[in-house]
């Protein structure tokens, strides 16, 4: 077997102005298997704990320039530094300089002259505390990290990276109350790859999944950092756009279906062009009441984009739109009470069957 490393030496940084206190102190850490570093006063320490943090400090209160408990209170405020345990030690014995050190954020205290076998006692006891901190600062990290990953895999859909639907759900109510709130608008698009299923049926599943990716790709790309970007479910996905008005959001739709129709989408073994149709719909709207209806409203665009040609661009209250859901049994939209919604079955309801399963759109 190879030769196992010795274990590091634990390092004490001693600060004190006295240089025989120095000497002396220096040689019993030595003597304990210690390694150690010196300051004679409160600048050097800072400068040395910076320059290369001790796993102990052994600290003079009674100190020029700065005295040992800023000291203290400079070094446990500092939040760059791991936790560095601090011994105090002074010939003042009084309960009152205890707790002023204390207080300054000094672990633990000894008092002059130095009971040398305490001294140990203490240091040890004070490193075992910092090997218990440094374990649960480490147990905590990994919890937190576990937890991240959790929350990530919860949140993400694992084929093309993006926001699931449960996560864009979440985040839509959040923002649409968000909306209501400030009077902003938000706007909802809907998009659906046309003839995807014929992708999967000729070339393979493994085909459809890279042209999922790269669509993906393309959203991203033409998203703005505060929007949500999600695949909804199959190739069907959706976009929230916060503080956009219906009509930017048309705009920004068409730029999505302009970039889907010029991309060539690559995978093993060949190479397709495809096109994609999109439903547009936005708050405030006299139709729009709630979350639920915006996203009703985007997919209903959605189907009547698929409907009247496919690689379109609809909004749920363009000419296009109520030309369409008009010849088909929509209730006329000079029916709908300004401020409160009329019931009525959705434009999937009144032509079930006609379209059959979207996936083969």
């Amino acid at each position: 077997m190879p030769d196992q490393p010795e274990p590091r030496r634990q390092r004490i940084l001693v600060v004190d102005d006295q240089e025989d206190n120095i000497d002396i102190l220096e040689a019993r850490l030595t003597a304990w298997g210690f390694d150690t570093a010196t300051a004679s006063d409160g600048v050097q320490a800072l400068a040395s704990v910076d320059a290369h943090p001790p796993d102990l400090i052994l600290l003079d209160v009674m100190m020029p320039v700065m005295d040992g408990r800023e000291v203290a209170r400079r070094i446990k405020g500092n939040p760059n530094l791991p936790f560095i345990p601090i011994i105090m030690q002074t010939a003042l014995d009084s309960t009152e300089s205890k707790v002023e050190g204390l207080e300054a954020g000094a672990d633990d205290y000894i008092t002059k002259p130095i009971e040398f076998k305490e001294l140990e006692a203490r240091i040890r006891s004070m490193l075992r505390i910092k090997k218990l901190q440094l374990a649960l600062a480490e147990r905590e990290k990994e919890l937190s990290e576990a937890n991240h990953r959790l929350t990530f895999m919860s949140q993400t859909d694992a084929l093309t990276g993006l926001h699931n639907r449960r996560y864009l759900e979440d985040s839509l109510h959040e923002m649409f109350a968000h909306s209501d709130r400030l009077g902003e608008p938000i706007t909802c698009v809907m998009c659906d790859i046309d003839k995807f299923k014929s992708v999967n049926d000729t070339y393979g599943h493994q085909a459809g999944d890279a042209i999922l990716k790269q669509f993906a790709d393309i959203l991203r790309r033409e998203a703005r950092e505060i929007d949500k970007v999600g695949r909804y479910g199959g190739e069907e996905f959706m976009l929230l756009l916060p503080g956009t008005v219906l009509d930017a959001g048309v705009t920004f739709a068409e730029r999505v279906r302009k970039s889907v129709e010029e991309a060539t989408f690559t995978f093993d073994g060949g190479a397709l062009r495809k096109t994609v149709s999109i439903g547009v719909a936005g708050w405030p709207h006299p139709r729009i009441i709630n979350t639920d209806k915006l996203v009703s409203s985007a997919d209903d665009a959605l189907y009547v984009a698929k409907e009247t040609g496919r690689n379109r661009v609809i909004r749920f209250d363009g000419e296009d739109f109520k030309a369409h859901t008009k010849k088909d049994g929509e209730i006329p939209e000079d029916h709908v009470h300004p401020e409160r919604e009329v019931p009525k079955a959705s434009i999937r309801d009144l032509q079930a069957g006609s379209e059959g399963n979207r996936a083969s759109a």
